[in-house]
């Protein structure tokens, strides 16, 4: 049966007793699958799935294209984040001491179920085991460095979180993409509005890419990326999906000072700010 279609089902990963559980919510408890339940509020959450991959578009929801003033797109165009970037429902994203411009970008994030290669769109949602919350955190500092790769801006270990769970039987060209901090609604758009939908990146890049089960690709971000503070609780809401929470803390600067600094010029503070 195909992941939009169906009975709405989800599958969420947690820490229990010392080794990962996979668990189904149910209300304010999960269960084990040994029939055991554990109060939602007192779980430790893990990442819904262990990819091989993280790969993320630009600029593929319109009023973030508009935002950027960047002309209509003809092909999308794409980049990776780090394994270690990975990161769940209630961990923490860490700011380092010396950036500023930690921004929040809410996406859907699309989960691999069945090995891909050379798929055709129609195909594609067969081969998907679900959808997630994602937040594609940047430390905008350092836009002035990685020639676009966004390396440094998207890399950083935990910039990545992705939860609660991994949910399929839900029509997800359907539903909307909300970021919240501490509670105000500060990004809101439909799938509608992407220029690529789902079933296009996942053929176009699977003519020379393959996916395995649990590879992630994250679809983009509506209008509206914006900083973070210290303490910020951040949401990221797809309807009939999940949201997945992190919150905002200060870590220290890295011990040497070698390699591309963070800057505060007016090319960071345009994407940071949304300043264009």
């Amino acid at each position: 049966m195909s992941v939009l279609t169906g009975k709405r089902e989800e599958w969420r990963r947690i820490l229990h007793e010392g080794t990962p559980k996979w668990v189904r919510p149910e209300g304010d408890l999960l269960r084990l699958g040994d029939g055991r339940t554990v109060a939602d509020a007192d779980a430790t959450y893990l990442p819904p799935c262990d990819p091989t991959k993280i790969i993320c578009i630009h600029l593929n929801y319109d009023s973030r294209r508009v935002e950027f003033k960047a002309p209509p797109l003809v092909t999308p165009t794409y980049f990776q984040k780090p394994l270690t970037a990975l990161n769940s429902h209630r961990g923490f994203l860490n700011r380092p001491a010396d950036c500023q411009y930690l921004n929040y970008e809410g996406e859907i994030a699309a989960i691999v179920g069945k090995p891909m290669r050379n798929v055709a769109r129609e195909d594609v949602w067969d081969h998907l085991a679900g959808f997630a919350a994602a937040n594609d955190v940047g430390a905008q500092d350092f836009r002035d460095t990685d020639a676009g790769s966004m390396l440094r801006v998207k890399g950083h270990d935990g910039f990545c979180p992705v939860g609660p769970g991994i949910v399929r039987g839900v029509d997800i060209r359907e539903q909307t993409v909300r970021t919240y901090i501490n509670g105000k609604v500060v990004q809101d758009g439909p799938v509608s509005e992407m220029t690529f939908p789902i079933d296009y990146i996942f053929a176009d890049l699977s003519r020379h890419i393959t996916f395995l089960p649990g590879d992630i690709v994250l679809t983009g971000t509506p209008a509206n990326s914006r900083p973070m503070n210290i303490g910020d609780v951040v949401e990221v809401e797809v309807t009939n999906i999940g949201k997945v929470t992190n919150t905002v803390q200060e870590v220290p600067a890295p011990l040497h000072n070698v390699g591309h600094q963070p800057t505060d010029t007016d090319a960071v503070r345009r994407v940071a700010l949304g300043q264009f």
